[in-house]
């Protein structure tokens, strides 16, 4: 029996252009090169939503190394003082700080190597 696949295909179609939209030349008017290109860019980011955590957490470690050498301290040894203080703040926080409070940040770092 024959199938005919009008409306089905033209759904396909037009749902993979609409997510085409913005891309360069044929890539978004081509259904063929639209979906090969739409593949590759899902597959990208899928891998750096994962890759923004890490991206994040490295810049918030540089931030806090920062403002510990301005206290005096290297970053490993703030992270095992804070560790044995029992003081549990991460490191989106303590960088937040060192950039926005370097008061507060100091009187941690200042409790951190008391613990030491």
């Amino acid at each position: 029996m024959r199938v005919k696949t009008g409306v089905v295909r033209r759904r396909r179609h037009k749902k993979i252009l609409k997510l085409a939209r913005g891309f360069y030349s044929g890539r978004r008017k081509h259904f063929r090169k639209a979906k090969e290109q739409l593949e590759r860019s899902m597959y990208y980011a899928f891998r750096d939503r994962k890759q923004k955590k890490r991206d994040f957490r490295s810049l918030w470690i540089v931030r806090i190394n920062a403002a510990c050498r301005i206290n005096d301290i290297s970053y490993s040894k703030f992270m095992h003082g804070l560790k044995l203080a029992n003081i549990d703040l991460d490191r989106k926080i303590l960088a937040d700080m060192a950039m926005n409070d370097p008061s507060a940040f100091a009187k941690i770092v200042q409790s951190a190597k008391n613990s030491l």
